[in-house]
C-alpha cells in the first residue's frame, strides 16, 4: 500500500487484509465495508472527494449490484432515468427548489457556480487545462496528469508488466475524454465574446 499512497484501517485474516474496515486511495476515495483477501467483498461504499457515493454489494473486488447517489442527493437510475432528459432540462436543485424568475439563469446545479480559472473547463471533478492537459480538483491540487501517463506508457511499451503497473497507477486524459470536455463541458472566459467590428 505503502507503493500506491493508500492506506488501510481495519481487519486482518493471517497477515492479509480481511474484514471489515476502511481503505482510502491516494485520490483520496474512501471504501467503508467488508474486504476479503485484500479486495472489496461484501456490503460497503464508495466514498468519493466530490461528496458522492456508491454503496454496492461487492464479490471478490467487482461491483455486483448498486446504487450511485450524487453529492446532491439526486440517486442515478439506469432505467427510467427522467433527470435532465429531452423533455425535461432543469438542474436537480431546480426540481427540488424551483425555478428561478425569468431573466435570471442557472448555470449548473451549483448555485451559484464554482468560478473557473480562465481557460479551464470543469469537467465534474475538477478543473481541466487544455495546454497541459492536467486536471486539478476544486481545492486546486493535481488530479490526474495525461502527459506523465502516456510518457511512463511508452517507456515501457517494450515490458507489458511495467505496461500494466504505469496503466494501472496512473489514471490519464485520452483524446477522446478531451473532446467530450471541450464539447460539452463550461469554460472559464478567455475570450471576448459578442460583436467583432471588421477589420
Amino acid at each position: 500500500m505503502e507503493v500506491t499512497g493508500s492506506t488501510y484501517l481495519g481487519d486482518y485474516v493471517h497477515g492479509r487484509i480481511e474484514g471489515k474496515g476502511r481503505y482510502t486511495l491516494p485520490t483520496e476515495t474512501k471504501y467503508n465495508g467488508t474486504m476479503k483477501d485484500g479486495m472489496f467483498h461484501g456490503k460497503g461504499t464508495l466514498y468519493f472527494p466530490n461528496r458522492s457515493k456508491y454503496e454496492g454489494i461487492w464479490d471478490c473486488g467487482i461491483s455486483k449490484e448498486g446504487k450511485y447517489t450524487f453529492a446532491d442527493g439526486l440517486e442515478f437510475k439506469d432505467k427510467k432515468w427522467h433527470y435532465c432528459d429531452g423533455y425535461d432540462r432543469r438542474f436537480y436543485t431546480e426540481i427540488c427548489s424551483g425555478l428561478k424568475p425569468a431573466g435570471i439563469s442557472q448555470l449548473t446545479n451549483l448555485d451559484p457556480p464554482r468560478t473557473i480559472p480562465q481557460g479551464c473547463y470543469d469537467c465534474g471533478d475538477g478543473f481541466y487545462n487544455t495546454n497541459t492537459r492536467v486536471v486539478i480538483d476544486y481545492k486546486l491540487r493535481f488530479l490526474r496528469n495525461a502527459g506523465l501517463a502516456n510518457l511512463l506508457l511508452l517507456k515501457s511499451k517494450r515490458r507489458q508488466v511495467k505496461k500494466k503497473l504505469c496503466s494501472a497507477l496512473y489514471i490519464h486524459i485520452d483524446d477522446d475524454e478531451h473532446e467530450w470536455i471541450i464539447r460539452t463541458c463550461r469554460k472559464g472566459w478567455d475570450e471576448i465574446t459578442g460583436f467583432k467590428p471588421k477589420q
